[in-house]
């Protein structure tokens, strides 16, 4: 359900913030109130091209929002997942676009996306009824979904593409390692030398910002100690801080010998002198620790400058380079053992194909014994809402290949008038038969 639409900036819609409640809701109006305003807003909301000139008069951006609440929310955690998104954590689902003067973009649950998979979400969230909208009842993926609700066969279909999506990887990585047998003794050669150069410098994630300060310490050493030095001499030369503190720690204690009720309030100078002899101990150590022996020195800038030329080559960063050794040393894997590989592989796809195709008959079987009692059904609302001799049929295709979807297509084939072969519904129907059909499949 549409639980909240936001408008802002659309049209002659200045700021608009609409909570829908459960129900039946009709937005009433005159010409030009503004009704065609939002039902365009929820177009583009599903999918539909945004045309800048659009934008308010004197704004340079136009956004709307919306709140899905889902009752189920298997069937779009799986669109998004194949979109390469993270599922919604709970049954909610957050759209939001962005008009404006120079670029448009879109976003479900924060995360950017393609206009193409927001029409895809779309599709599966609102039925727009009226002539040229877009509509769910046409297409055959919802038409298969209408099916899967109606036979109950979520469980079998989300187990079904697990099996696929697993199934699916294998094949990639399968096709990878063969691609793989393809590469030149030249690119050998070069995949071999880059893992050399990389492995042999050993690089751990020390080697970046940790390796940059000891550099940076070494470099400067010198300038280091002689203002650790200067700080030390500060707190104790025969004039220095360490030294008024005692001159003021002797005129306090002939202060208390007169007013003794005053040593509570000054207890502070107590810990200010302990700090202070610590800070003098800590300074010393750390000029102690800059004594750095010129051949350290120079072994810490070779390092850097081996580091920083691996960065320049392979990085931007350490991270990257270590990435990038894993990868090469993988690619050449590959090309060493791929005989074992690619056998070890095509066993281990066979036995997923073998799995998916079992649960994928299951489902088939579902699908097939239920299409028959849908089609009945439907045909017997239709005649309720005036299509007295009309015929309608769920048929089931079997495809070469396993989709995300299953084994099958489905096609809503529909004969308004007798004797008249039956096509599918989005060749023939018109936007009225389609409305009285989606009424019946509802």
């Amino acid at each position: 359900m549409l639980t909240l639409l936001k408008i802002r900036n659309l049209a002659l819609v200045d700021e608009l913030a609409w909570e829908l409640g459960s129900g039946l809701i009709s937005v009433t109006g005159e010409t030009g109130a503004g009704k065609s305003v939002i039902v365009g807003a929820l177009k583009m909301i599903l999918g539909e091209r945004a045309d800048k000139g659009l934008i308010r008069t004197g704004e340079d951006t136009c956004t709307i929002e919306s709140v899905f609440d889902l009752k189920d929310a298997s069937e779009i955690n799986a669109i998004l997942e194949e979109g390469g998104l993270e599922a919604c954590e709970d049954t909610q689902i957050i759209i939001r676009r962005s008009i404006g003067t120079t670029a448009n973009r879109q976003f479900i649950n924060d995360s950017p996306v393609t206009l193409t998979l927001l029409k895809k979400v779309g599709e599966r969230l609102v039925d727009l009824h009226g002539p040229h909208d877009h509509q769910s009842l046409l297409s055959q993926e919802r038409q298969l979904a209408m099916l899967d609700a109606f036979a109950g066969t979520e469980p079998t279909l989300a187990e079904y593409r697990a099996a696929f999506r697993s199934w699916r990887e294998k094949s990639q990585e399968l096709e990878e390692i063969q691609n793989a047998s393809d590469a030149s003794e030249q690119e050998l050669e070069l995949l071999r030398y880059q893992l050399d150069e990389i492995g042999s410098a050993k690089l751990t994630e020390a080697d970046g910002d940790e390796l940059q300060d000891r550099y940076h310490r070494s470099s400067n050493s010198t300038r280091l100690v002689e203002l650790a030095a200067q700080s030390v001499s500060a707190l104790t030369d025969d004039d220095g801080i360490l030294s008024r503190v005692s001159d003021l720690q002797r005129l306090v204690r002939d202060l208390e010998k007169y007013d003794p009720s005053i040593s509570e309030k000054l207890g502070s100078l107590e810990t200010a002198s302990i700090e202070l002899q610590d800070l003098e101990a800590t300074l010393t150590d750390y000029a102690e620790e800059l004594d750095i022996d010129p051949s350290e020195a120079a072994s810490i800038e070779e390092r850097v400058n081996l580091v920083e030329s691996l960065k320049r080559k392979y990085g931007p960063t350490i991270v990257d380079v270590i990435s990038r050794e894993t990868a090469i040393a993988d690619r050449l894997d590959n090309i060493d053992n791929r005989s074992e590989k690619i056998e070890a592989l095509t066993a281990a796809l066979a036995e997923s194909r073998k799995e998916l195709e079992a649960i994928a008959k299951k489902l088939s079987a579902a699908r097939k014994k239920t299409a028959p009692k849908l089609a009945k059904d439907i045909a017997s609302q239709l005649k309720e809402l005036g299509f007295k001799q009309s015929s309608f049929e769920v048929e089931l295709s079997t495809v070469k290949e396993p989709t995300l979807h299953g084994l099958e297509s489905c096609n809503f084939l529909f004969g308004p008038n007798p004797g008249e072969p039956l096509h599918p519904l989005r060749q023939i129907a018109s936007s009225g038969e389609i409305s009285r059909v989606m009424l019946a499949v509802k």
